[in-house]
């Protein structure tokens, strides 16, 4: 018991002794840590500025949250407005805007041109919340109002583009004659609308009814904005707007109306924002544990440095754990060094990134400096700092006082004691677990913690091979002395190189590291875009239809088919009834209270298209079950689509309850489909027996597809020809969209490229610290080799001959575990299909030789240059 203290006031004797001398000896600089701090102030920089960001984002969402979703509170509908009684509910709580939206066609008069347009029909009180600003600065219900039969519209300046018009000018929408009044400069609540498939065309809604678009069937949702009344104290509070929605759920249970408050107006882009982070945060993560090999490498080549100082120590009676904590002391003020720099440049990103986001979003980033998120980087950099420099540190604990006497020159490598190991294994269960809990999605945070390991596991793997193999490989017996002709000198510069790769203390495992985990990523983003691409612009587009044809009505098909059979007599028409549903009860268990795999959670949130069939869909196989017979007229039956199914944990004989125009339907699942997606033909989530919606009103859905290729201008005029025939159908040719989906993903592309190019520069600044801490051992072999009669040329031909083997097995290491991540990622998250592309190894290959050889060809002219006199006089 007494000697408890004494123990305890030692060891607070030994840390504040090597608090002091750490002080002293970091007064000599930081000269060999550059590359240590610039690894850690990057990683800091990327995770802590990433998440401010995305805080911003957040933050300008819920800031502006009435003004994006248009009131305190959202009731939408499809396909029907709110009856009497919910329109009175609404009207009782608050001022009511009623806005309805579709997709449709605007055309010239002369039927030369058309385009898609999203059609938002707005009634006098539109907007609530925010301020619709026009180019031309008019008031917005003035320039809607009509002038004889020509009604007033604004759009989006791309529409005009689109259609080669101007303000002024007329288009028409169905059977409406409109004249564009003004083009819009900002619209407040665009994002609650979610993806635009076109320009924005806004109306009023006496306009909407001039078209007649709005059929029984049409698929048109009407928004209910709410405005909820004041009170004394104030605008409603968060508690009165969960208070009024609860009401209406309960007054209103069968309405199928989805309901969103001002807390979540954006949810679409609010998930889009958060798994963007998490992408984001992963690729800093990744950069931080790249350049962890840096700290790694910084701290082994400062201690080995060191190693007479530490024996003196020893000699003069410090104990290991004195050594432990001077230099843990001195690496954590450096780290911290490294983190205030990172974390300075993560505060700057928000006010830095604000005016890039704001002409890409319509919605503003709320810059500041939020301490939670620069915290989450200073904890990212303080674990990664401990997690590879313990290692080192503890071997340090063990160095002999015999060290003093003699210059030991690539020692052999050993395992520190436990307490070390244990202490490193605790730090890196810590970070990775930082990395899962955090995440936006975890089952792709551990994915990334399984794969990271992985990589570092097998790249140390790889170097340990390669030195191995450079061991076994047969010996030249011809010296440098007895060189002769060219044969014998390659003999020797290749037995050098051999000797280089892996004599003690090489560079191999740290080369490898280094480089392999970001040409890794940078395979594995390449391969993952390029098959991607190849998707969407051969195999989707050769077997996708040339246009999807929306709200043909029931009266109306007769006259689309003649159309089609006289214009296109060579293509194959498909048609299916259509309607929009909501799932809203998952084998009689609210969807509210589902819990879906993340792959299917889209299934619960808002409505799907759905349809009726007698026969078993095309591009459609049963995998469990069977079809409803012909005539069948028993209990509604449903089909599934079997990834939905296994996400929502269903199978034969569950049910499903929808709700279609305000009514629920119980339906039980008769059969289990597996659906080709990617060839993008009709194909449904739900298919229900037609005796289900017998006598409903609803639209029709058609696709035209060609058997063999037809020129463009063939296909834009049957558009024409379809859309002059019949004004109120709406019209999607598939190649525009594809190309659309195209340009977004190559936008994205880049963007995922310029993120990942972090990883790449910490790699690179890594491998080039891993050089420069072998440069001691560098230095002592090229003196001895001089002295003994080696030429510059031929050392340095056998320094390039062993980079280009370390940079060729590690980009070989890179495509194999680049190409398997891609492969995991676009065939099991994605479900497309994957291809090697060769071209992606071979710019691998090129990226690391260049570097490896590059960086080395650099550290071994300095190498060279450096006098013989110090380093013989010292052997």
């Amino acid at each position: 018991m007494t000697g408890s203290p004494a123990g305890s006031a030692g060891a607070h004797a030994t840390i504040a002794t090597a608090f002091r001398f750490a002080l002293r000896e970091l007064r000599g600089g930081v000269r060999g840590f550059y590359v240590f701090i610039a690894c850690i102030a990057l990683g800091v920089a990327a995770i802590s500025g990433v998440a401010s960001i995305s805080r911003g984002l957040t933050e300008g969402i819920a800031g502006e949250g009435r003004a994006i979703l248009g009131g305190d509170l959202d009731f939408s509908l499809v396909q029907r407005q709110a009856n009497a009684d919910e329109r009175a509910f609404l009207d009782g709580v608050g001022r009511v805007s009623v806005v309805a939206t579709m997709r449709a066609m605007a055309r010239v008069p002369s039927g030369d041109a058309q385009a898609l347009v999203e059609v938002k029909a707005i009634d006098g009180a539109y907007p609530l919340f925010g301020d619709l600003k026009l180019t031309g600065g008019g008031d917005l219900h003035a320039s809607l109002e009509a002038q004889g039969d020509v009604w007033g519209a604004v759009a989006d300046p791309a529409l005009l583009a689109r259609l080669n018009v101007g303000v002024g000018d007329e288009i028409t929408l169905g059977y409406a004659r409109l004249r564009i009044a003004d083009t819009i400069a900002t619209e407040p609540d665009k994002l609650s609308g979610g993806v635009d498939f076109g320009p924005r065309l806004m109306v009023s809604r006496a306009a909407m009814d001039a078209s007649r678009l709005i059929q029984p069937g049409t698929l048109v949702r009407w928004h209910h904005r709410v405005a909820l009344n004041d009170v004394r104290s104030g605008p409603r509070g968060e508690a009165d707007v969960k208070a009024v929605r609860e009401e209406a759920e309960k007054r209103f249970p069968d309405a199928g109306w989805r309901i969103r408050a001002r807390d979540n107006a954006a949810p679409g882009l609010k998930r889009s924002i958060g798994q963007l982070t998490q992408f984001l945060t992963l690729v800093g993560l990744t950069a931080l544990v790249v350049g962890g090999v840096g700290v790694a490498n910084a701290v082994r080549a400062f201690l080995d440095t060191k190693r007479p100082v530490i024996a003196t120590f020893k000699c003069v009676g410090a104990p290991g754990g004195f050594v432990f904590w001077l230099y843990l002391m001195q690496i954590l003020m450096l780290a911290g060094g490294g983190i205030v720099i990172g974390l300075m440049l993560g505060a700057l990103l928000p006010f830095a990134a604000g005016t890039f986001l704001a002409q890409v979003l319509p919605v503003g980033v709320i810059a500041g400096i939020y301490p939670d998120e620069l915290a989450l980087g200073l904890v990212y950099g303080v674990l990664t700092a401990l997690a590879f420099a313990l290692w080192p540190l503890g071997r340090a604990h063990d160095v002999p006082p015999t060290a003093l006497f003699r210059d030991e020159i690539g020692s052999p490598s050993r395992l520190p004691r436990l307490r070390y190991v244990a202490a490193t294994a605790v730090t890196v269960a810590l970070l990775a677990g930082l990395a899962v809990v955090l995440a936006y999605d975890r089952r792709i945070a551990v994915i990334y913690v399984c794969a990271a390991a992985a990589s570092f596991v097998l790249l140390f793997g790889v170097g340990r091979a390669l030195m191995a193999l450079a061991r076994h490989l047969p010996r030249f017996r011809r010296g440098i002395g007895q060189s002769s002709g060219r044969a014998a000198a390659l003999a020797t510069e290749w037995r050098l190189a051999l000797g280089n790769i892996y004599r003690p203390g090489a560079l191999t495992p740290s080369v490898t590291l280094s480089l392999g985990l970001g040409l890794t990523l940078l395979v594995a983003l390449t391969l993952i875009d390029g098959n991607l691409r190849r998707e969407l612009t051969t195999r989707v587009a050769d077997e996708a239809p040339s246009f999807f044809f929306l709200d043909i009505q029931n009266d109306q098909m007769s006259t689309f088919r003649q159309v089609v059979e006289a214009n296109a007599p060579d293509a194959e028409l498909v048609t299916a009834p259509m309607m929009r549903g909501r799932i809203v009860k998952v084998d009689g268990v609210p969807a509210r209270d589902v819990v879906p795999t993340p792959e299917v959670a889209w299934a619960l949130r808002g409505d799907r298209g759905i349809t009726y069939s007698a026969d078993l869909p095309e591009n459609s196989e049963l995998e469990a079950g069977s079809w409803w017979p012909e005539n069948y007229s028993g209990e509604p039956l449903v089909s599934m689509e079997s990834g939905i199914a296994k996400g929502l944990g269903l199978t034969i004989g569950d049910t499903v309850t929808v709700n279609v125009l305000g009514r629920e339907i119980l339906a039980r699942i008769s059969n289990i489909r597996d659906v080709e997606w990617e060839s993008l033909a009709m194909n449904f989530v739900l298919v229900f027996s037609p005796n289900t919606f017998a006598g409903a009103p609803h639209s029709n859905l058609a696709t035209i597809t060609w058997k063999s290729d037809v020129s463009t201008a063939r296909e834009i005029d049957l558009l024409k020809t379809i859309s002059n025939a019949l004004p109120t159908v709406t019209g999607v040719r598939v190649k525009d969209a594809i190309q659309q989906v195209n340009d977004l993903v190559g936008q994205l592309a880049w963007a995922i490229r310029g993120a990942s190019a972090i990883t790449l520069i910490a790699s690179v600044l890594v491998l080039a610290g891993a050089l420069a801490a072998g440069h001691r051992n560098r230095i002592h072999d090229a003196v001895i080799l001089k002295t003994l009669g080696a030429t510059r040329a031929r050392l340095i031909a056998a320094y390039v001959i062993e980079y280009a083997l370390l940079g060729v097995a590690t980009s070989l290491f890179a495509v194999f575990a680049g190409t398997v991540a891609a492969w995991y990622v676009i065939t099991q998250i994605m479900h497309v299909g994957f291809m090697f592309q060769p071209m992606t190894a071979l710019i691998a290959a090129l990226i690391a030789l260049a570097l490896s050889v590059g960086f080395g060809l650099v550290g071994t002219w300095r190498v060279l240059g450096e006098r013989p006199a110090p380093v013989l006089r010292n052997l």
